[in-house]
């Protein structure tokens, strides 16, 4: 009962954190949109994203591998220390490495020079992120402090950003108030970390058993990167403006916000489902899995329905633009993204689930590596093909939109072959009763949201509101008719989640009345 307590306090702090730090993307993101203009928005994407490919090889899967093996010897001090120790020469020596291998490639590729300022300035990020030690948190189940220490650095960071960029000439400004975020997080950790581990050398380091696995997750690092990456890599190259690749940023941004919600919470299921699975609990494991894909399913599927339903407000909210009669430039594309790319808000997170709380585990990373490298190769034809070619001959489809379209065919695809080969643990955590529950009750948010949605917003405008206010209105408004539909019809079906927050609220009435 206490674990399983545990994990649900651990669930609620985390969310309560995605929650936070989303409200201030919502407010930081759209003001970049806005003062730093497509063209450098497009740039800094760009050199965030060359940069995210030397992030993973420093990190040469490292993280993963720490969690795993500090979650079975955290009880010991002595011995989680020499864990630690371990791993971090080696993520130091691996840092040092790549950031030599990203410097030759920059001044050795003509096309990238453009972009060295930006690259280098973010390259900090991965320079000081070696002495983190956030996979440590990540293991102690350190929840709160994560959280708190998130929302700290993260609205210093809005502030900032409100306070110094407002032209676009202040797009080194704005690289440098990200960077100054993980630069405070590091510092945060350098002393609380001191708290739980020793850095005094008492055994020696068995970096021999963490060849194999290291090769396979380091792999498997850059594979993923690669994946994630390749879209607004490719774009960059398919449009020279970089117009199209802040557009395409754009309507990906409430995507990845879902998406970042379910991977936040691995952070609290993956020790956990190691745990288990090293204690050989496979009841616990199994509830674990179900109980995870349960909250995935209860979050991702309505946040489908409705961001598909109000693309365009969200778009014009984030971007500043509220005119899409045309395709080109001003992220006039970025509606159309978001709504191709909404089923990856599902796919993509239960693909994160089967690889962090099944495989990883299991020490099975070598079959989601297989469905990776195949995803990538499979992901940068249909991208080339359908942003590049089949974009060229429809007036209908800009590059954004056909990269978009490649990325979820590919996404479907990966999703289907991780079920079929984790299906003896996922069979009963997605096909079951309760999911259907959950797909009646996002049936019904659909009617709601094409029913409701155009209407308001006519309404709104008609009484007078600016673009902007009307367009949050027609959103909230939305979103909070669809939500009281959505969970008073899973309370009377009695779906898992919501019925069990209704009965744990009745029994402490029954105890205080008794009482």
């Amino acid at each position: 009962m206490c674990m399983k307590n545990d994990t649900r306090i651990n669930v609620i702090v985390n969310i309560i954190r995605t929650l936070v730090l989303t409200l201030l993307s919502f407010i930081t993101f759209p003001w970049i949109c806005r003062y730093l203009q497509d063209s450098m928005v497009g740039a800094y994407t760009w050199a965030n994203t060359f940069v995210a490919y030397f992030l993973i090889l420093a990190k040469i899967g490292i993280p993963n591998l720490a969690v795993r093996e500090c979650v079975r010897v955290r009880d010991d001090k002595e011995k989680l220390s020499n864990k630690v120790q371990g791993f971090f020469l080696l993520q130091l020596i691996s840092t040092v490495i790549s950031f030599a291998l990203m410097t030759a490639v920059v001044f050795s590729v003509p096309a990238i020079r453009d972009t060295s300022a930006l690259i280098f300035i973010l390259s900090i990020n991965f320079i000081v992120g070696a002495f983190s030690f956030e996979w440590v948190f990540i293991a102690l189940e350190k929840q709160f402090y994560m959280s708190v220490r998130s929302i700290v650095a993260l609205t210093l960071c809005a502030i900032l950003v409100i306070v110094f960029v407002t032209t676009p000439a202040d797009v080194y400004i704005y690289a440098f108030i990200a960077v100054g975020v993980t630069v405070v997080t590091t510092i945060a950790n350098l002393f609380y970390v001191r708290k739980f581990i020793s850095f005094k050398k008492t055994m020696p380091y068995s970096f021999k058993e963490y060849v194999k696995p290291l090769a396979i997750l380091c792999t498997l690092s850059l594979v993923i990167s690669l994946y994630n990456q390749t879209d607004t890599f490719i774009l960059g190259f398919l449009d020279k403006s970089k117009q199209e690749v802040a557009s395409y940023s754009v309507g990906i941004k409430g995507i990845d916000i879902i998406i970042g919600i379910i991977a936040g919470l691995s952070t609290v299921f993956i020790p956990r489902a190691a745990y288990y699975y090293g204690k050989e609990d496979k009841r616990f494991f199994n509830n674990l899995t179900k109980y995870s894909m349960n909250i995935c399913f209860f979050i991702v599927m309505p946040a489908i329905v409705t961001m598909a339903c109000l693309a365009k407000p969200i778009c014009s909210l984030i971007s500043g633009n509220f005119d899409y009669s045309s395709l080109t430039g001003n992220y006039s594309s970025a509606p159309w993204v978001l709504v191709i790319l909404c089923s990856m808000m599902l796919t993509y997170s239960l693909g994160d689930i089967i690889y962090g709380q099944i495989l990883l585990p299991m020490k099975k990373e070598k079959y989601y590596l297989i469905a990776m490298l195949s995803g990538t190769a499979l992901n940068v034809g249909l991208s080339i093909l359908l942003g590049g070619f089949v974009a060229n001959k429809f007036d209908w489809m800009t590059p954004a939109m056909g990269v978009a379209f490649g990325t979820a065919i590919t996404d479907l695809l990966l999703i289907i072959f991780l079920v079929s080969i984790s299906w003896k643990w996922v069979k009963k955590a997605i096909f079951n009763l309760n999911t259907l529950k959950i797909v009646i009750g996002n049936l019904i948010v659909l009617a709601i949201s094409l029913l409701i949605s155009k209407p308001l917003y006519m309404l709104w405008d008609y009484i007078g509101l600016a673009n902007s206010v009307a367009a949050i209105m027609q959103m909230v408004t939305t979103v909070f008719v669809g939500a009281i539909f959505y969970l008073v019809f899973l309370g009377i079906v009695k779906e898992d989640l919501v019925y069990s927050f209704i009965r744990k609220k009745d029994l402490k009435e029954e105890d205080s009345v008794q009482q």
